[in-house]
């Protein structure tokens, strides 16, 4: 896969920003070198889904603090916000992964 960060940036502020999504875990990322405050931190690739399981844009690299696993159903967070589950609250970050998802669907008698 290929993560330019000019396209995953404007894609993020453009399309999710501040938003609470649905995406499944497909990968992991292994960087040896970290921002000061995300050394800790796992990250994951995360394919973003509606409820039924359908792929919904490209792939994003998000943070995790659920101890998330590849096949997983996460609830992703974007914006400013994703950062509040993390240690450190100030970083750099984009997206992260607030929650592991057991059963999801839409009732679109609610909608």
């Amino acid at each position: 896969m290929d993560f330019e960060k000019s396209t995953f940036s404007s894609r993020m502020s453009e399309e999710l920003e501040g938003e609470m999504e649905l995406g499944k875990v497909i990968g992991t990322v292994v960087a040896s070198v970290k921002y000061k405050g995300l050394e800790s931190v796992k990250l994951l690739v995360i394919q973003p889904q509606d409820a039924d399981g359908k792929k919904q844009g490209e792939p994003v690299i998000a943070t995790d603090s659920m101890q998330a696993g590849v096949g997983d159903v996460v609830a992703l967070l974007t914006g400013r916000e994703a950062t509040l589950a993390l240690p450190e609250p100030f970083v750099p970050v984009d997206a992260g992964v607030i929650g592991i998802i057991d059963h999801a669907w839409k009732d679109e008698s609610v909608l």
